[in-house]
């Protein structure tokens, strides 16, 4: 129980560093909120009038206040530029990130996982060269590379997938996977690749223990001791490192869904950051990092659940 007591009060306090972070730098950021609502062209006793009653002439402690009150209690205000509730906005948005996060997450972990014991198993031979190749040649290429090559490909040439757009999943499930394809593969190669180096340097060091090799001396066969007792220790580092690389998605999901022009959440913090539509940003960054150290904390129940020793230390 202490543990989920630190852990919960540990997201907490870091959402709040996050939080007053966020807030401190779009307040830097140059240009005026409420010019932006009312025009450049606007009376200047009605944009004074507008910055009294948005409260833009307080504190900023008490601005970051009311602000942060209003996060809590789903109070998140109205986009600047789009001109809804920045709740039901992000809603939507978050639904289609999602699928394409999840998407590329399922690509990777179901190629790097037997393609690193693949390379594991066949240490130091050719199998092991092109498995390693491979994989440093998905960590050195940026993931709008791979993007603008998929749409060359895939869209262009052979015209297997949309090259952009969106379908709400809401509507039509396998047309918004259709769209969703390619931003997907587009993160999931080089999260594919990260993990593949992941599962191959830990099994190397587990088939290289003493419990492997009396397993082998007991006469159960090679599958066995792999994929049974040896993948399964390896399972618990290799998807931490999966949980951790949520992070990267985000991070890389603003590049891949603008170049797709997939309007998703990476493509609506760009256009927040684009047309400083401040609310939007705040709350955009914000939910990002809550859904981060959410997706993270599952991650470390699951290393709880298949790791043993974790439990018993």
């Amino acid at each position: 129980m202490s543990y989920f007591l630190n852990r919960t009060l540990l997201i907490i306090l870091t959402l709040l560093l996050i939080s007053m972070i966020t807030f401190a730098v779009t307040n830097i950021l140059p240009g005026d909120v409420a010019m932006m609502i009312m025009g450049t062209q606007s009376n200047p006793e009605a944009l004074a009038g507008l910055r009294q009653s948005l409260g833009l002439n307080d504190p900023l402690v008490l601005q970051y206040g009311r602000w942060i009150g209003g996060m809590v209690t789903g109070n998140w205000g109205n986009s600047l530029i789009f001109k809804v509730p920045i709740a039901t906005l992000l809603l939507q948005k978050a639904t289609a990130s999602a699928i394409v996060v999840v998407m590329s997450m399922t690509i990777a972990l179901a190629v790097a996982v037997p393609l690193g014991v693949w390379s594991a198993v066949h240490r130091d031979k050719w199998q092991d060269t092109v498995s390693s190749s491979a994989a440093l040649l998905g960590v050195s290429l940026p993931d709008f590379f791979w993007g603008i090559m998929l749409i060359l490909l895939f869209a262009r040439t052979l015209g297997w997938f949309p090259s952009s757009g969106f379908s709400d999943p809401g509507e039509d499930f396998s047309q918004s996977i259709y769209h969703a394809a390619l931003p997907a593969l587009a993160l999931g190669l080089g999260l594919m690749a990260h993990l593949t180096r992941m599962t191959r340097s830990t099994m190397v060091g587990i088939l290289g223990q003493e419990f492997i090799r009396v397993s082998r001396a007991k006469g159960l066969s090679e599958r066995t001791v792999v994929w049974r007792y040896a993948l399964s220790n390896a399972i618990g580092p290799v998807a931490t490192i999966a949980g951790l690389q949520i992070g990267y998605l985000f991070g890389s999901i603003i590049v891949v869904e603008t170049l797709f022009s997939y309007t998703g959440m990476g493509w609506l913090t760009y256009q927040a950051l684009l047309n400083r539509d401040v609310p939007l940003i705040q709350a955009s960054v914000f939910l990002i990092a809550a859904v981060v150290m959410l997706i993270n904390f599952l991650v470390d129940l699951f290393y709880l659940l298949v790791d043993p020793r974790v439990r018993l230390g």
